[in-house]
């Protein structure tokens, strides 16, 4: 019996349960990459470029090989040739072919049988280098006599005359902007430019890969989507796809880093040519950031009209962006997203994606959104203080709103940007009075959210408790959602589900934990499912009654008659059907294959106070309040985490995280000493308020949070700086040292 699709009144979804995984993690008994140990296996170790831009003249692994202990060692010879498009770039970016294209860039691999041993035959393996010309920063990439990465690189979208470091080109766009610009009583074009970021996971990256002659195999490792991964693995590695079964460990962290390979195919291909033997490989913390992919640098300009009243009547954005050695950077996304917090009739966009030598870029919660918001949320604060406009009053005049057509095409449905600017203006945290050299800064975000391929499973037991299989790993408590929502489906306790994340060989596709799409996609999935082992359950009732299975309803974990003209008869529960399912038709499950389509998006809104130290520059973040629209928070403790985390990486890439790299193009920040992220020192308490506007696409109404709450930070904190200082800081990060000349730049001048 299907399930109300509108019903609003929940009895377990709200409530904030124990996570399912949660005593396994903090008593050590959860299993997580580096953990993976089987006998007899190899361990690799990689040889890494320490040149920007170089090639590759010769690699001499004989004595390494001559080394005790040494079984394999791999170079690009081991792997196919005649790949192309993305296929390619991938294999590229895992073990380099005629050049080395980054600092860090895998060259050759080797495995042995201890770590040390691993390492010590890494350090024989010589590699004779021919160093090129380099290019780090994507202006300098763009222009004329800048070295060319990769001839040929570049797509159909790019226009004659661009340097071929340009890739691809976007131009899109509505309205009349000349006609806009003169409509407004004040223009602003103003530059600004952000640097990339790590994602800054915890645990590094983990594999243990074993395959065969044959090219059939396993691979063990933490990741986002084991469905993606073994889909890029096979295709380096020139097998099909169906030989090899991953399967996902814990995962310590990973916000859209570990949706892509690195090491999993080299781990592969060294058991491959080790006889079979089982290789595991684990980064070191230089590695991860030198090799795996941060989020892009980008460079931007944006030019804004507003009337004096404060309505927004014209919008240009350039945008150009890094994605390291290869295509990808995410300027389609932000070009998209840009302007998405404001009803704008006139607006333009165009985007450059430009190869640098810099590791392959990868995803970064709300990839390539938060450099645009920091561009656009500045100059609409910039211009709100220019004409004496509340910037929060501002944006509730321009808001995105149910009927909205977006400047990246499509009508908005049911959103709550205006909900969560109207919490924002209302809450303490706006109000509080402000001291000396404080400064407060407003900004709004979106986000788009995603379905994309998902499948899932539910299996009743004897005793009618309930197991859910789903294939999107767990990296944000997603394990309590599902169990929540199956749990309210079956009208059965938390407690009387549990939650499996499948491996490859278990399920369908599924795509990974990425694009805020888990709690809705998997989600939706696990009630479709359910509802098909309710139809079920209702069907062995009404035939036990002898009455039409259309006459049976299902409520509170049991099958009644729909009403007196069904019969008269007793309940019957779901442990009674579970019970006499194997005399009554056999086992009893549900499932769901597809690509929902009901997804949506979510906007936020972030309210955050700052004290600049004008004798160090130093930023103390004082206060920070984070309101967005879930939708329905399915697990609030875990929205509200998810609010937080964002926030908290936001201040930190605003203020401190940046990729530093020399004259020589090596990066001068590999560890966490100097990659500073932020410790719990640098963060106040984050308060939190969850907006909830039912997605009109999801049963239970759920939007996905998980990658809004990093969008309006960088411009938060660029606007509360302003406040406090009057000094508009247009360059990320604003580190005290930027922020001390500025200051002194201020004085003097």
């Amino acid at each position: 019996m299907a399930l109300d699709n509108k019903n609003n009144e929940f009895k377990v979804i709200g409530s904030t349960p124990n996570r399912p995984d949660g005593l396994d993690k903090v008593t050590g008994r959860a299993r997580f990459g580096a953990d993976i140990s089987v006998p007899g296996m190899l361990h690799g170790a990689v040889v890494r470029s320490p040149h920007a831009h170089a090639k590759i003249v010769k690699i001499d692994a004989s004595k390494a090989l001559a080394m005790k202990g040494v079984k394999a060692v791999i170079t690009r010879a081991d792997f196919p040739e005649g790949l192309e498009g993305e296929d390619w770039n991938l294999q590229e970016n895992a073990m380099a072919g005629e050049k080395a294209l980054y600092d860090g860039h895998a060259v050759a691999a080797v495995a042995a049988t201890s770590p040390l041993a691993a390492r010590d035959a890494a350090k024989l393996i010589e590699v004779e280098y021919e160093v090129l010309l380099h290019v780090t920063d994507v202006d300098e990439a763009m222009k004329d006599g800048a070295p060319a990465i990769r001839e040929g690189a570049a797509d159909y979208s790019v226009p004659e005359g661009l340097h071929p470091n340009v890739v691809r080109f976007f131009d899109t766009g509505m309205g009349d902007l000349d006609k806009g610009f003169a409509e407004a009583d004040l223009v602003v074009e103003r530059s600004y430019t952000t640097e990339a970021a790590h994602q800054g996971y915890i645990e590094p990256h983990a594999c243990l890969g074993q395959m065969g002659a044959d090219g059939r195999g396993e691979l063990w490792c933490c990741t986002q989507g084991h469905w993606f991964i073994r889909r890029m693995s096979t295709a380096v590695l020139g097998v099909e796809t169906t030989n090899i079964r991953v399967t996902p460990s814990e995962i310590g962290g990973g916000f859209g880093g570990k949706t892509t390979i690195t090491i999993e195919p080299l781990s592969l291909a060294l058991s491959r040519k080790a006889g079979g033997a089982p290789v595991k490989m684990v980064m070191n913390r230089g590695e991860v950031l030198r090799a795996t992919g941060p989020t892009s640098s980008a460079s931007m300009d944006i030019k804004m009209g507003m009337t004096k009243d404060g309505k927004i009547t014209a919008a240009h954005g350039t945008f150009r962006m890094q994605g390291g050695a290869f295509p990808g950077a995410p300027v389609d996304v932000t070009t998209m997203l840009a302007f998405a917090n404001y009803t704008i009739e006139n607006v333009h966009h165009i985007g450059y994606d430009v190869i640098t030598n810099r590791p392959k870029q990868a995803a970064y919660r709300a990839p390539g959104a938060p450099m645009a918001a920091f561009a656009v949320e500045s100059t609409v604060d910039e211009m709100c203080r220019t004409l004496g406009l509340d910037p929060i009053e501002t944006r509730l005049k321009n808001a995105s709103r149910d009927g909205t057509r977006s400047t990246f095409g499509p009508k908005f449905g049911p959103v709550g940007l205006v909900e969560s600017l109207e919490a924002a203006r209302d809450h303490a945290n706006y109000k509080m009075p402000l001291g000396p050299n404080q400064g407060r800064g407003v900004a709004s975000g979106y986000w788009m959210n995603w379905g994309g391929e998902t499948s899932a499973s539910v299996a009743m037991s004897e005793d009618g408790t309930v197991t859910v299989s789903v294939g999107t790993p767990d990296i944000g408590g997603s394990r309590a959602s599902m169990a929540l929502m199956a749990a309210e489906a079956f009208g059965i306790a938390y407690e009387n589900v549990r939650v499996n994340i499948s491996d490859t060989g278990a399920l369908g596709v599924n795509e990974p934990t990425h694009g805020s799409r888990a709690t809705y996609a998997s989600g939706l999935a696990t009630i479709k499912a359910a509802e098909e082992c309710i139809t079920k359950m209702c069907k062995r009732a009404a035939d036990k009654w002898g009455i039409d299975a259309d006459a049976v309803i299902w409520e509170d974990g049991s099958a009644k008659p729909s009403g007196p003209n069904a019969g008269e008869f007793d309940p019957l529960s779901i442990g009674e059907i579970c019970a006499e399912m194997g005399e009554t038709g056999g086992p009893i499950s549900g499932h769901y294959e597809g690509s929902p389509t009901g997804f949506s998006g979510s906007f936020g809104t972030h309210v955050v106070d700052v004290e600049i130290d004008p004798e160090t520059g130093h930023t103390t973040v004082l206060r920070y309040l984070v309101v967005q629209d879930a939708g329905k928070a399915i697990h609030p403790a875990y929205v509200e985490g998810q609010f937080q985390g964002g926030a908290a990486q936001g201040i930190g890439w605003a203020l401190n995280e940046e990729y530093i790299y020399g004259e020589d193009g090596r990066l001068q920040n590999p560890v966490f000493l100097d990659y500073r992220i932020p410790v719990a020192s640098d963060l106040p308490m984050i308060d939190t308020v969850i907006v909830e506007v039912p997605n009109p696409g999801h049963p239970y109404g759920v939007r996905g949070v998980g990658e809004t709450g990093i969008t309006p930070p960088l411009p938060a904190l660029a606007n509360a700086i302003a406040d406090a200082t009057g000094l508009r800081m247009r360059g990320l990060p604003m580190t005290p040292p930027k922020i001390l000349a500025a200051l002194k730049a201020q004085k003097n001048g």
